[in-house]
């Protein structure tokens, strides 16, 4: 009885932690889910001294996998939005605050990549702003060049460590509508110099579906690639040089309803929906070649859990399904209301090749109506969650 209760009775200065070596006390910690981290770094000095260090912080942010997030807007009542981030790890989500979030509006387009919360708003000084996740340091930019509606968003690391913001395409308006005769214009944030750099815009491809509702992005090896979801062209902008590659097209065999290109790690992955005729509906995986674009097939998603993310046989069941994906995890979503935002979770393991699916637990209750859903992918900084404490 005695060996049993009494490990449940020391402290942690009581224990054996004092005899473990820094290294490895952070060690074990940094092997806890990020939640048991900020929890374990409020039970004593000790560890909150271990968890607050600048070597435990970048440790946990390299190896611990992206979250995924879900940001709910209500156009009518604002009191309605609600904010979701769930953790793979831990196999959780998390009921984020609103305040983490500006005051939106049906002009505003809240983004959210590489570490950041970002926000553009389609007036005439075509406001920019950006905030590391889960912290409330908002920064306001300078105004973006041009004004745009729901364009694509990147955030890199340039030569001297600082991360840069690449603005692509989306809607331009001029007095209520939409300017067709629109050069697609991709920006570069400089936040030393605090300005904007123009630089070669879109190609003209891409001019039929120019905002991030018909295109998605990936950003890999100092290229951020733009995918027509629809129309499967794909175009890569160099960061260094400053251009566009060649437009190609990536249409798999079979009916391919829309498409999406993510990156994983040291790979580009296509993700497809697909409806055929005889084999029923289905979503593939596919690797493809950063410089001939041509693909090879990874693995289909089981159709149970497919299935499971939409109730409809009508032909645009695939409209609300979405996907996003980074490191080793791509998500596919189904974005209704009245289904509650069902996902499932890919898993790549890159040594066998194998994919692991299932199913991602519900949105904890309740959950409210949105006009409008984005969703996202990002990194954790072990730091700014420790300062935010809004966990």
């Amino acid at each position: 009885m005695e060996a049993e209760t009494c490990p449940q009775a020391l402290t942690p200065s009581q224990s054996n932690w004092d005899s473990l070596s820094v290294d490895l006390a952070e060690l074990i910690l940094s092997l806890l889910p990020i939640r048991s981290i900020v929890r374990a770094a409020a039970v004593c000095k000790l560890w909150r001294s271990l968890t607050s260090s600048r070597s435990f912080s970048v440790r946990v942010s390299a190896t611990k996998k992206p979250w995924f997030f879900l940001y709910g807007q209500n156009n009518i009542f604002l009191k309605n939005n609600q904010a979701f981030a769930f953790d793979p790890e831990a196999n959780e989500w998390l009921c984020l605050p609103t305040s983490l979030f500006p005051s939106s509006s049906q002009e505003q387009s809240f983004i959210g990549s590489g570490g950041f919360f970002i926000t553009t708003t389609p007036c005439i000084n075509a406001r920019f702003a950006f905030a590391p996740i889960l912290t409330h340091s908002w920064r306001e930019t300078s105004p973006l060049t041009y004004s745009r509606c729901n364009p694509l968003v990147g955030v890199f690391v340039d030569a001297l460590g600082m991360h840069r913001f690449i603005v692509v395409g989306g809607v331009r308006f001029i007095g209520g509508l939409v300017d067709i005769e629109d050069r697609l214009a991709v920006e570069i944030y400089d936040p030393r110099l605090d300005s904007w750099e123009v630089c070669p815009p879109l190609p003209p491809a891409f001019r039929t579906g120019n905002s991030s509702h018909s295109l998605s992005s990936a950003l890999f090896r100092g290229n951020f690639y733009v995918f027509g979801i629809y129309s499967c062209f794909v175009s890569a902008f160099d960061l260094n040089r400053r251009c566009w590659s060649e437009v190609k097209m990536i249409r798999p065999p079979g009916v391919v309803v829309s498409s999406f290109l993510i990156t994983c790690r040291d790979q580009l992955v296509m993700v497809g929906l697909c409806d055929n005729a005889h084999g029923g509906p289905s979503v593939m995986l596919w690797w493809v070649d950063e410089r001939t674009m041509e693909f090879s097939e990874i693995a289909p998603m089981p159709q149970d859990l497919l299935y499971r993310l939409f109730d409809t046989e009508e032909d645009d069941r695939f409209a609300s399904l979405k996907c996003v994906g980074l490191g080793n995890l791509i998500y596919v979503f189904n974005e209704e209301h009245h289904k509650c935002y069902p996902a499932c979770v890919c898993e790549i393991n890159f040594e066998s090749g194998k994919c692991s699916w299932r199913m991602v637990p519900p949105l904890p209750l309740p959950v409210n109506s949105f006009h409008k859903v984005i969703t996202f992918c990002s990194t954790i900084s072990m730091h700014d969650i420790l300062q935010s404490e809004d966990l």
